[in-house]
């Protein structure tokens, strides 16, 4: 069995007291701590650099930057950006050069370090550069947002991962292993624990300390589990990393044509309290973005949906929103409007402010007349085939083709037309 610190007293929560004591006993992160991990490969080579360990909640941070001052005999002091600030920060840098004088290293773990502000955040570059402290940050944030690049170029990320189904019941073997006994649950239910707690290990013993002195029999089903324990949200920030992360997932999977992949996405958002308002949003940008004129109703469809679900609210207006992802996700797909939008931008940045042709400007006035505006426009209407073909770019501006409609959807009868147009500007001898 993995060596656990067991010498806590009761008070202490239990996810203390079975905090593992060395580096071999985390689970979960061999990444960093297997034989070749990045951190195993730093402490072999007494090169143990600063750090900013990335990852969500109890999945390790903490106790791994404890280990690691262990590990390279160094004093570690903590510190939680939260609650201290720069007068803490002081003394501890303190403490750390009168260690150094002594030939000793510091090692300055700061929790939550993305709380700090840019003041706070370069007031550490000093001392890291200077060799006064070795920083250990931990944030759940993505550091390329949450930190600044002063401090991440000091620095290197190493990424946490969520714990595995593998890891989070090696944590409930040492649980019972501790308490000398089996937790009272059915196969299940246990299944349905480690579920819960979504990666998050911490979670899952503060679980599991409400089921220890519970009878061993008759053992407790998946019902009788979740009264007894309150569900877990999954991971979520409507302002973080997440709230990026799933929306993006939710985009790229409509655009991969995978409807069932993007209902568990769009439920991933709900469960989580996403404003079901800016997936709309979303959804109405990639009917436009992605879908465009490959199926001409998706916008409407798209606005129709969300319609839906201002007149219902949740959860009814939920269905609405799912049948909207379905519906995308089945769509042929184009993304030429957007292509050639873009092009079209780039164009005209780069052209100045070339005037309209004058054929096509309206002659309202006298003067606007004799200064030839509207002279030889061309009334298409009046042309057999409804169409004359006459030049509507600037003067002096060669014709630009920008849109080029794919062969899927609707966007294969556009092609259609537009081939059958350049058929017509030759026959009647226009040049581009």
């Amino acid at each position: 069995m993995n060596e656990l610190d067991l010498d806590s007293g009761p008070a202490v929560p239990l996810a203390e007291m079975l905090r593992p004591r060395t580096l071999d006993s985390v689970v979960g992160q061999e990444q960093l701590l297997g034989p070749q991990g990045r951190l195993r490969l730093m402490l072999a080579s007494n090169a143990l650099a600063s750090i900013i360990f990335w990852g969500p909640p109890g999945t390790g941070k903490t106790t791994i930057a404890r280990l690691l001052a262990d590990a390279a005999d160094m004093a570690f002091e903590p510190v939680s950006a939260v609650f201290d600030g720069v007068g803490e920060l002081r003394k501890v840098f303190t403490r750390a050069e009168q260690r150094r004088l002594q030939g000793c290293r510091t090692l300055l773990f700061v929790d939550e370090v993305h709380r700090f502000n840019k003041a706070q955040q370069d007031g550490l570059l000093p001392r890291v550069e200077d060799g006064t402290v070795t920083l250990v940050g931990a944030t759940t944030e993505n550091p390329s947002f949450a930190l600044n690049r002063a401090l991440l170029s000091r620095a290197q990320v190493l990424v946490l991962e969520r714990l595995d189904n593998k890891a989070l019941e090696m944590i409930l073997a040492r649980l019972e292993a501790h308490i000398g006994g089996n937790l009272p649950l059915d196969a299940d239910a246990r299944t349905a624990l480690i579920g819960m707690a979504d990666g998050d290990g911490r979670y899952l013993l503060n679980m599991a300390s409400l089921l220890i002195g519970l009878p061993a029999s008759p053992k407790i089903d998946s019902s009788a589990l979740a009264k007894l324990v309150a569900g877990h949200a999954q991971a979520f920030d409507r302002k973080g990393d997440q709230h990026y992360n799933l929306i993006s997932a939710l985009h790229k999977t409509l655009r991969s044509s995978d409807a069932d992949a993007g209902l568990y996405w769009l439920a991933r958002m709900l469960a989580g309290g996403e404003d079901p308002h800016f997936i709309l949003r979303r959804l109405t940008r990639f009917a436009a973005e992605d879908i465009g004129l490959a199926e001409p109703e998706a916008q409407s469809r798209a606005l129709a949906a969300w319609q839906a679900y201002e007149r219902l609210g949740s959860p009814e207006g939920d269905l609405a929103i799912a049948g909207l992802v379905v519906y995308l996700a089945t769509a042929p797909k184009s993304n030429a409007s957007y292509i050639a939008f873009k092009e079209a931008s780039r164009v005209a940045a780069t052209t100045g402010s070339l005037s309209p042709p004058a054929h096509i400007l309206n002659a309202p006035t006298k003067l606007m007349k004799e200064l030839g505006y509207g002279a030889g426009y061309a009334y298409d209407h009046d042309d057999a085939a409804g169409f004359s073909g006459q030049n509507c770019f600037p003067d002096g501006m060669a014709r630009q083709r920008f849109y080029q409609p794919v062969e899927r959807g609707f966007e294969r009868e556009i092609a259609k037309r537009m081939a059958y147009w350049d058929r017509l500007r030759i026959e009647k001898g226009i040049k581009d």
